[in-house]
């Protein structure tokens, strides 16, 4: 598949251009459905291009294209509650208002970027919803999970490494093990 200027390959066939979580993680989901093995596709970048306003121009990609991946923390009686927040590049995650009522916390906050790196994994600017520790909700913002009118049929995300993105379908995604799609999960 070509999108943009990128050729595309199945991600199974590449486990190099994937964080070790996210190999496992897409390994796990493929058993369980297999046009997972398919449908999931990675490409390599130049790493200095993993942040999407420069990935979008150096590889000719429509901005609503890629979808950011934000995590998230905030604290109820003294339990910490930590989620992903997945959102089309062209929008902004809503952490102060639906974030923060779907952890059920007074205040959330994006991770530091030490930690977010450290728990996660995953290099900054790779950091994708795929393969997240398990005590992490991840969720989804109903948009990533349909077709963009603009974008195509795949949504691009992080592969937890700078040097690679992945490719799939926003409705397969929406069926990724843990994942919660939530509507309004995303201001435009």
């Amino acid at each position: 598949m070509i999108l943009g200027t990128l050729t595309w390959a199945r991600a199974l066939d590449h486990p190099d251009l994937l964080a070790p979580s996210t190999r496992t993680a897409i390994e796990t989901w493929a058993a369980l459905d297999a046009a997972v093995a398919d449908a999931v596709l990675v490409t390599e970048i130049d790493p200095d291009l993993a942040d999407t306003a420069a990935l979008t121009a150096a590889y000719e990609l429509p901005p609503s294209a890629s979808a950011n991946c934000v995590l998230v923390a905030g604290r109820r009686g003294g339990e910490e509650r930590v989620a992903a927040a997945v959102v089309r590049a062209t929008t902004r995650a809503d952490v102060n208002a639906c974030v923060k009522r779907l952890l059920d916390v007074r205040k959330a906050s994006f991770l530091p970027m030490d930690r977010a790196v450290e728990e996660s994994g995953m290099e900054y600017g790779g950091i994708t919803p795929l393969g997240l520790p398990a005590r992490y909700r991840v969720l989804v913002d109903a948009r990533v999970a349909v077709d963009d009118a603009d974008a195509g049929p795949a949504v691009i995300v992080g592969s937890g490494l700078r040097r690679s993105k992945i490719a799939l379908p926003g409705a397969l995604l929406a069926r990724a093990p843990g994942i919660e799609v939530v509507d309004g999960l995303a201001l435009a």
